[in-house]
């Protein structure tokens, strides 16, 4: 029995896959007055449908991701 299915999510995956593609990843750029660019990459907040998917598949996005500099 696949995940999916176990988590109640039915027997297609493409609804599945469709309602997470709507998870976005930005960049947010930060000039500085030093010139130095800040970088970070934030995660968007799901949907409430997106979070009960997620939690039914046991999976958790991270709140962010690490700041780098360029």
């Amino acid at each position: 029995m696949y995940l999916r299915q176990r988590a109640g999510l039915g027997d297609e995956p493409r609804k599945v896959f469709q309602e997470l593609a709507e998870v976005t990843l930005v960049d947010v750029v930060l000039p500085t007055r030093s010139g130095v660019t800040l970088r970070k990459r934030c995660i968007s907040r799901p949907t409430e449908h997106q979070a009960i998917l997620l939690h039914r598949l046991r999976l958790e996005l991270p709140s962010s991701l690490e700041m780098t500099q360029v």
